[in-house]
């Protein structure tokens, strides 16, 4: 008789799978689809896809309530949770990384909610941006440069606007040899580089013990040496300790926040920030924030469904207004077709300062306009 063979994590996975599979079948042909890049299932009849970003109501069903409460409870099973009355709200990611969120009744109103975010095995690159028009090349040489003098970036936007993968995209520019620390609520990033640490936050047990929150991996990754680091989304009092790493040199820092534009992102931050309740002043904090983050990228999805930047621009401190400022340095206009473009406003940017301590004062070649003007305003500092 031969010994039994040990089942590996990779088999149990396997099986896992197969049995979720059997229980999604009636969206198995979208869950194939790559160029779906969102499932939205309310209820056993409507279904709803998102390719291009427009929403369509698909043909699949499942046979009944019972069906889709069986396929959710697999869901649950295969995420390591259990969803009950008492917890009918959870937050998963499958095998493939897509993240999905489900809602069940009466939370979710007569029917059972699920929305399944779509991993992309595709890996993003500058020219996707370009050939998605969502970028102009002279913009893209400025966040290159930016990146380039590790700079604080904000990547500001709403649900399915492009934010994870702006971040992906401007991680192709850091340098290789650099020790970059992921930290994400859902793995979701795809850092390109050698060097990556990837944390993920873990929630409480049934008796609520065990959990390791977005804060939690912010604190220790700053003893981990790090080089860069960077939060997929900050959605709490972890803002704060970001915002100190950022003023004690821990350049090239980034984050995605939920905002609708430059200056509602710095709001936000100063509004989770607030969260750790350390007592610090307003005008203080305001201070800390606009000497941290150096600039924000701004993402949209316009009415076409098409994703797009719609500002870059730089933070800095007002001196007469002791609070933090935006300045627009690209903004997306109509250009002399009517096509939205994103366009430079003119001004120069505070990143002109920072070039030569990178060494990168010669390499501006599409932005040389940009830091040909004058010198910024003298109340416009970091």
């Amino acid at each position: 008789m031969g010994m039994a063979q040990v089942a590996t994590a990779a088999d149990v996975a396997m099986v896992y799978d197969i049995g979720l599979r059997a229980f999604l079948a009636p969206i198995a042909t979208l869950l194939d689809d790559a160029s779906i890049s969102e499932i939205i299932i309310i209820g056993p009849d409507r279904i709803y896809l998102e390719r291009g970003g427009q929403l369509v109501l698909s043909d699949c069903r499942f046979a009944s309530r019972h069906a889709l409460a069986a396929a959710v409870n697999t869901i649950a099973q295969f995420c390591g949770k259990t969803i009950t009355e008492e917890k009918p709200i959870i937050d998963g990611r499958l095998n493939d990384g897509s993240r999905i969120c489900i809602v069940m009744p009466p939370v979710s109103g007569e029917e059972i909610s699920v929305n399944i975010r779509r991993f992309s095995r595709a890996v993003a690159s500058p020219e996707f941006l370009l050939e998605k028009k969502a970028v102009t090349p002279v913009a893209l040489e400025f966040l290159e440069l930016s990146v380039k003098c590790k700079q604080n970036i904000i990547v500001s936007g709403g649900t399915g606007s492009g934010k994870t993968t702006t971040l992906n995209i401007l991680s192709r520019w850091f340098d290789p040899t650099h020790r970059i620390l992921v930290i994400e609520d859902t793995r979701e990033l795809q850092i390109q580089q050698e060097h990556v640490v990837s944390m993920e936050a873990r929630a409480a047990d049934v008796f609520g013990k065990g959990a390791v929150t977005i804060r939690d991996m912010f604190i220790a990754s700053l003893r981990m040496r790090p080089d860069r680091i960077i939060v997929g989304e900050c959605r709490g009092s972890e803002a704060f300790d970001m915002l100190q790493a950022m003023n004690s040199g821990h350049g090239g820092t980034m984050t995605t926040v939920h905002a609708d534009s430059p200056l509602q992102a710095c709001g936000r931050l100063e509004a989770m920030s607030l969260m750790a309740n350390v007592g610090l002043p307003a005008e203080a904090l305001r201070r800390q924030l606009a000497l941290a983050v150096n600039l924000i990228v701004q993402a949209s999805r316009l009415h076409d469904g098409r994703r797009a930047i719609t500002h870059i621009s730089e933070v800095y401190f007002d001196a007469e207004k002791n609070s933090y400022a935006t300045d627009d340095i690209f903004v997306l206009r109509p250009n002399e077709t009517g096509f939205l473009e994103l366009t430079w406003t003119g001004k120069t940017p505070l990143l002109k300062n920072v070039l030569p301590l990178y060494g990168l004062d010669a390499a501006p070649n599409l932005t040389k306009e940009l830091f040909a003007a004058k010198t910024p305003n003298k109340n416009k500092s970091k």
